[in-house]
């Protein structure tokens, strides 16, 4: 299963930090009860914990959930940490 993340219609930066031990059900519910978004829309989510160096990122590809996690080796991720917000990424 291939997707091409570049394609998708709105990309949001989970801002603060949140619990990296959450799964699919947790980060869906954080964005849809927090945030009152739509998790089943075309939309890309993004996560990080309190270490910068790893983050998560969740999408509804029409049939199912796909939860990825990536943690970098080498370096830090520089995420705001204002928990009260999302920030929606837009092409510029």
């Amino acid at each position: 299963m291939i997707i091409d993340y570049t394609k998708v219609k709105h990309i949001y930066i989970v801002c603060g930090k949140t619990d990296m031990r959450r799964g699919i059900d947790g980060l869906a519910g954080i964005i849809t009860d927090q945030y009152d978004l739509d998790v089943y829309s075309d939309a890309l989510f993004l996560f990080c914990g309190g270490r910068l160096d790893r983050f998560k990122a969740l999408y509804w590809d029409g049939d199912g959930f796909i939860l990825l996690y990536k943690r970098f080796e080498n370096g830090k991720l520089r995420w705001p940490r204002k928990h009260s917000e999302v920030k929606k990424l837009t092409e510029q």
